[in-house]
């Protein structure tokens, strides 16, 4: 039974692994005679022609809300079976690095290839302007360290968990998929959007700023009003941008938090 609460953990590392599958997908292949198995070439320039497979990135997504939703419940589960343990924190701490940060990362080295593969020659791209993708995996290992061996005790997050920042990533295929915003579209095939998203992120999760955490003591309406905000952010503006609202609601969270007086 003390082996429960780690089954749910293995299973938001399992899901993270079912969303790397998916992610790595989609992409664009060469298109092929199917008589013979040989490259067609595209005559208007004389190169390979390719075409663009079914994209099954935004079930990466889902996969990745389903890790976040085990992730926040593993923890009751333990406390409610009296289960907690030092193997069952590590065993949180790897498998959200995973979840929400391999996974996440290859999000991102998928958008800059598509970012990329809209430029001439783009399919070539050197492989060290995709490298950057991966500081969000490293930064996100190194917040959950840390995160580790804190012992002082909060009521707040130092730097934005890493859990925030993989949905808000897992948002982004379902974005670009169904969104009718041309302009969010371009924004999304803009390799320099990302490497600032990126950097911005990164720095984020290793920073020391208090961020909002539903960790209260005794809870009071003033602790609880920030989450509500946030709710209330979401659920409407879900009926006007659709997936835009959780990108938007993520910096409703991140503003109220630097805000907020009663998190430090």
């Amino acid at each position: 039974m003390k082996q429960i609460p780690n089954l749910f953990t293995l299973l938001n590392l399992f899901f993270g692994c079912i969303a790397i599958v998916y992610i790595l997908q989609p992409g664009l292949v060469p298109l092929y005679n199917s008589a013979d198995l040989t490259l067609i070439p595209d005559v208007t320039d004389l190169g390979t022609q390719y075409v663009s497979i079914p994209e099954q990135m935004f079930m990466a997504s889902l996969f990745i809300g389903l890790a976040a939703v085990i992730d926040f419940f593993d923890g009751f589960v333990a406390r409610w079976m009296k289960a907690t343990s030092a193997i069952g924190a590590q065993l949180d701490s790897l498998a959200d690095v995973v979840s929400f940060g391999v996974a996440p990362s290859l999000i991102i080295y998928q958008f800059l290839r598509l970012s990329f593969a809209q430029q001439d020659n783009g399919l070539d791209v050197n492989m060290i302007f995709l490298m950057p993708a991966f500081l969000i995996a490293c930064a996100g290992a190194y917040r959950l360290a840390r995160f580790n061996i804190d012992t002082e005790n909060t009521t707040y997050f130092k730097g934005v968990p890493i859990p925030a920042n993989g949905l808000l990533i897992a948002s982004f295929p379902l974005i670009y998929w169904t969104n009718n915003y041309t302009i969010v579209t371009e924004v999304l095939i803009n390799p320099w959007f990302w490497y600032a998203f990126i950097l911005l992120l990164s720095w984020l999760m290793i920073s020391n700023k208090p961020m909002l955490a539903l960790k209260f003591s005794n809870i009071n309406a003033k602790k609880i009003l920030p989450f509500i905000i946030i709710a209330i952010v979401a659920i409407v503006s879900s009926f006007f941008i659709q997936w835009l609202a959780v990108p938007l609601s993520f910096l409703v969270y991140v503003i109220l938090s630097l805000l907020n007086k009663q998190s430090t």
